[in-house]
């Protein structure tokens, strides 16, 4: 790895502008941030997806593979990501920093503790927890009813235990009995908060605009209430900082934030973001899922917040997936399957119709697998072709940079054009549930929405607290465009069912619960954690 210190001088950022964390990685200071913050922006390219297997089509890899690519073309690329959750590392994925040769380093530090983000935003997020219910202790002079608490605390790891529990059960000095629900630590509001404050003075306000839960008369209780706010903002004042590392080839990489993409924002922090367009001719940042999910909520949440306008959207897909939504059964994935493929181009398009429908220009990523057949990749070309979007294989994992040239040369060539105008789905203005029917119509594809009855009910309270204006935010599942993960490839008119409306008052949008979303996973029958080990000098 190279040096932090040279990696941030072809940002034009010097030692002083950076907290170092030993060698290889740093954060930002303040100084630097406010001094960018009116700084010229760059072209941003956001790398999205088509609904994924379980095993994930590799965006991550791709995004760092495109990255590499376009520096080595000449370009001033940096990469933008999220940080990982170590559920993910130590449940399924196995890790989020990319694979083969198309990393970011340091690889193992950035999947484990880093530089301590997500074990700040667990604390301040359970400082609030402990401070709910040591106010019900001593007095209750808020009046908060116990059972209308909508504050979690949250954990860093996938328990399945955790959904349900009950506190307080040690004796009368030991708390008030009480229901409890913890969330993975990327679903808490806090990590929505870090990835969407300006700078140390907004996150300390909208720390305190959070609701942790009503009284008996609906009457909302916020953060601020119970005076911990500033508590919270001193534990995330280093958070807050973008952190900066490397990709594999030693180009600039900001990892930063790090909520889920299919219970929250899915997208890196917007300071990073920021940093990035302000010190790099291309920034290619990710959002998590498919173009439903992470793209949808990037175009029309964090982009309004952030001042974002990407130019080009690269949509990973892979002939596995593909051929997955064309009816293949998931063990089966490996063997060649043309009729299957074609099938299930329906999905793909699908995608492709959601980043137009934004206004934004597609770039297909068909990343190879190795047990890919040159008649489904070549398939898969002549498909885009017909549709005149701009396509390319690519091999970040087997290749890095190098494999993805094509790629690269694809996205710049959008870039140059010049036609892109995001378009969000809708306008601010909009009640919530038109903005929830028209996500479900346009990007779902479905034929109409049912509203559970607890959903009507948070509904209403939410427009009478004033949230009538904010977008939303939908968790859904990843595996379908519908809410229904048994529906593969392209489902139309089909129903949309709302759960409950969650207020993200710190935020600034309005949670959408649908179809059996979980915001506390759990392990795998054979986790990952199981492959890990301590080796002679290190991990």
């Amino acid at each position: 790895m190279r040096r932090i210190v040279d990696v941030a001088e072809e940002l034009g950022l010097s030692e002083g502008d950076l907290e170092l964390y030993g060698a290889s990685k740093a954060k930002l200071t303040p100084e630097a941030l406010s001094r960018l913050r009116d700084a010229p922006q760059g072209k941003l390219v956001l790398v999205t997806g088509m609904t994924p297997t379980t095993a994930g089509e590799g965006k991550t890899t791709t995004a760092i593979g495109l990255t590499q690519a376009l520096r080595a073309g000449g370009a001033g690329a940096t990469v933008a990501l999220r940080e990982p959750s170590m559920g993910p590392v130590f449940g399924i994925k196995g890790g989020g920093t990319g694979g083969g040769r198309s990393i970011i380093e340091p690889s193992d530090d950035i999947n484990l503790h880093f530089t301590g983000d997500l074990h700040a935003v667990t604390a301040a997020n359970n400082l609030l927890a402990a401070a709910i219910d040591n106010s019900i202790f001593h007095g209750n002079r808020h009046a908060i009813d116990p059972r209308r608490i909508s504050w979690r605390r949250c954990i860093d790891m996938n328990d399945r235990a955790l959904r349900g529990a009950v506190i307080g059960m040690g004796g009368a000095t030991d708390g008030v009995p009480r229901e409890e629900s913890f969330d993975i630590t990327p679903a808490s509001e806090v990590m929505a908060i870090l990835s969407v404050a300006s700078d140390l003075e907004d996150l300390h306000r909208r720390l305190g605009d959070v609701i942790i839960g009503y009284t008996s008369e609906i009457q909302p209780v916020y953060c601020r209430d119970l005076e911990v706010d500033g508590a919270m903002a001193v534990l995330l004042e280093h958070a807050i900082r973008p952190n900066l590392a490397q990709t594999l080839d030693g180009g600039p990489a900001f990892v930063h934030g790090g909520p889920f993409a299919n219970i929250a924002l899915g997208c890196n922090s917007i300071a990073a973001t920021r940093a990035s367009l302000a010190t790099s001719e291309i920034t290619v940042t990710e959002a998590g899922f498919g173009s439903d999910l992470g793209a949808e909520k990037f175009f029309n949440v964090v982009s309004r917040i952030g001042g974002f306008a990407p130019q080009a959207a690269v949509i990973v897909a892979t002939a596995r997936a593909i051929k997955r939504h064309g009816g293949r059964p998931a063990k089966e994935l490996e063997v060649e399957d043309l009729a299957a493929l074609e099938a299930g181009l329906v999905n793909l398009d699908a995608h492709i119709d959601n980043v137009e429908r934004h206004g934004v220009t597609p770039v297909v990523a068909v990343n190879r697998f190795p047990s890919d057949t040159p008649a489904e990749l070549a398939a898969v070309l002549a498909h885009c072709e017909a549709r005149g979007v701009r396509a390319a294989v690519a091999d970040p994992y087997g290749g890095g940079g190098e494999a993805c040239a094509e790629l690269a040369a694809a996205v710049r060539d959008a870039l140059d054009a010049e036609d892109s105008q995001l378009t969000p789905l809708y306008e601010p203005a909009q009640p919530l549930h038109e903005k929830i029917e028209t996500v479900a119509r346009e990007v779902y594809g479905a034929g109409s929405v049912t509203y559970l009855r607890r959903a009507e009910l948070t509904l209403r309270r939410a427009r009478r607290l004033g949230m009538e204006s904010w977008p939303i935010c939908v968790a859904k599942t990843q595996y379908s465009l519908s809410d229904d993960p048994a529906l593969l490839g392209r489902p139309r008119e089909h129903e949309f069912t709302v759960r409950e409306v969650r207020p993200s008052a710190g935020a600034g949008f309005v949670v959408i619960i649908s179809g059996e979303i979980m915001t506390m996973p759990g392990l795998p029958r054979s986790p990952a954690a199981t492959q890990f080990s301590i080796e002679s000098g290190g991990s």
